[in-house]
């Protein structure tokens, strides 16, 4: 199966600096998106260290001898350790963390795995779907009904996330593995996206631009909606 994939960051109208990473591995059929926290640098390390601990990982794949299954969760794993560890020898960098989504295509499937409120979309057209879940006090706070959808909109806490990468050592992985066929598509973004364009407006976009220009439309769409956050988008076509 061949795979096109087109990802961009952007650090928004109201932030001095993109605390968002992401990789796009073709070879290894591993993209990436991560969006870190913390005050001064912390949230550029974190994302950034996520990232490449996620990367050394899958490129052990063949000696490691994991399920792809388990190879997902190794690799937030060490991710969370390394960060950990290092915010704990440095003063500046201390209680950084980084949401991270992270899609390994493996033949005719892809396993997500998911950390925090960045989210992987699964398009097949004309339907929208949201794969991941979002580990956020908003997401639990509906869930628990204590809230409404309507209520949400003006939650005061949306942006605070119940589970990290690195702000601990160990780490609880969400892994999702979905079978692809030929037009699908996945969109994995920060929440500079999904906090600020809603659903139904993402899948207008991704029903009606050219694949190659779906990333710049999503992004273009979350800074006309002020762009409030650091926002990158990452878009998968299964052809």
């Amino acid at each position: 199966m061949k795979i096109n994939v087109w990802c961009k960051t952007d650090k928004g109208l109201r932030r001095e600096s993109n605390q968002d990473s992401f990789l796009v591995s073709e070879d290894m059929g591993l993209y990436i998106v991560a969006d870190g926290m913390g005050g001064h640098s912390g949230g550029e390390v974190a994302s950034a260290m996520a990232v490449s601990g996620a990367q050394d990982v899958i490129r052990q794949r063949a000696q490691l001898g994991l399920s792809p299954r388990d190879l997902v969760t190794k690799a937030f794993e060490e991710a969370s350790r390394k960060i950990y560890e290092k915010a704990a020898q440095e003063n500046r960098l201390a209680g950084m963390g980084t949401t991270m989504v992270l899609c390994l295509v493996d033949g005719n499937s892809i396993f997500v795995g998911n950390v925090g409120d960045s989210r992987a979309y699964l398009f097949r057209s004309p339907h929208l779907w949201q794969m991941t879940e979002d580990h956020s006090l908003l997401n639990e706070q509906l869930r628990a009904g204590i809230i409404d959808d309507e209520q949400a909109k003006n939650f005061t806490s949306r942006n605070v996330i119940t589970r990290s990468v690195g702000y601990e050592r160990e780490v609880q992985v969400d892994v999702i593995e979905r079978p692809l066929q030929s037009g699908d598509c996945v969109l994995v973004c920060s929440d500079g996206l999904c906090g600020l364009v809603e659903d139904e407006m993402i899948c207008e976009i991704l029903t009606r631009t050219p694949a190659e220009k779906i990333v710049e439309a999503c992004i273009d769409r979350a800074l006309a909606n002020g762009g409030d956050d650091n926002v990158t988008v990452l878009f998968i076509q299964a052809v």
